[in-house]
């Protein structure tokens, strides 16, 4: 885990009927890989995983693993607000295969640092995978700080950290505190050339699902220190992160997979279809940038 770098495909979950889309799912990690990505992590956020029953959400990763075992690794998204279940549901995705678990950071219940501290500690060092820790204050509730990263940074099992404050002052002190063995990865498509020029090695990413080898491409270069291409690449794709998340992710994700004919619109309740004027700038967006013909 501590070699990972560059792009990581935060995966959609296509759905189909209200099913998961199997073969829609095959197709798309099959056309990340394509398209150069490092890892893949099934049944995060972007894959809409708090209306995913347990048995979907073990299919969409075993599916991920089958489909990349052995090209990209497969980070499993198995946490949630409940330490125990937490482990339970790593321990299961070591076993089906996968390389490492993206776990968020406790949310709802909005525990104390030193919960926080404890909740990772259990995960590392009873659920079988190294563990990427996820910050993302504005839907957990609670933020994970640099001197709780600093704690984490030492126990074997923390391997990474995706830092989705959307603070780059924070994620800056975030990279120092992880220090050289725990990797830092952006959250946020739109930070990717600024955390990489602070130190982080590469993102965590929804606009890859669309452009999986020009964020590629965006994180390989700064991780080669050429800013030049990198900030080249990073106003290239400036318009279409901006469209991706004019709505609540995964909506806007999910309307270009749409639009580019890889997968249903389809999201589950509460989520709903992108609004007309927004789904206008969106397909623009993708013509602007060549991914979809006029």
């Amino acid at each position: 885990m501590n070699s990972f770098s560059g792009t990581i495909t935060a995966l959609v979950t296509p759905f189909k009927d209200g099913r998961v889309d199997e073969p829609a799912l095959r197709a798309h990690v099959r056309r990340q890989i394509e398209g150069g990505v490092s890892a893949v992590v099934p049944v995060g956020t972007t894959g809409e995983s708090p209306t995913l029953s347990h048995a979907e959400a073990d299919r969409v990763i075993q599916v991920s693993i089958e489909e990349a075992k052995g090209k990209v690794q497969v980070i499993a998204g198995t946490g949630s607000y409940d330490t125990r279940a937490s482990v339970e549901r790593t321990r299961w995705a070591a076993k089906a295969g996968a390389d490492a678990a993206l776990i968020v950071c406790p949310y709802y219940n909005k525990p104390t640092q030193e919960g926080i501290y404890l909740h990772y500690k259990a995960i590392a060092e009873d659920g079988g995978l190294p563990v990427m820790v996820y910050t993302i204050p504005g839907r957990s509730g609670v933020n994970i700080t640099p001197e709780t990263v600093a704690r984490l940074a030492q126990l074997p099992g923390i391997a990474a950290v995706k830092e989705a404050s959307g603070s780059l002052a924070q994620m800056s002190d975030v990279i120092a505190a992880a220090g050289e063995r725990v990797s830092v990865f952006s959250g946020d498509d739109a930070l990717t050339l600024a955390a990489m020029a602070v130190g982080a090695k590469g993102v965590v990413s929804v606009c890859s699902n669309i452009a999986p080898r020009l964020m590629s491409d965006l994180s390989a270069a700064g991780l080669k220190n050429d800013f030049v291409a990198a900030r080249a690449l990073h106003y290239r794709l400036l318009p279409l992160f901006r469209a991706l998340f004019q709505e609540t992710n995964p909506i806007g994700v999910k309307a270009a997979m749409a639009l580019l004919g890889l997968a249903s619109p389809e999201l589950r309740l509460p989520l709903t279809p992108m609004e007309a004027p927004n789904a206008a700038k969106l397909q623009a967006a993708l013509r602007e940038l060549g991914l979809l013909k006029p």
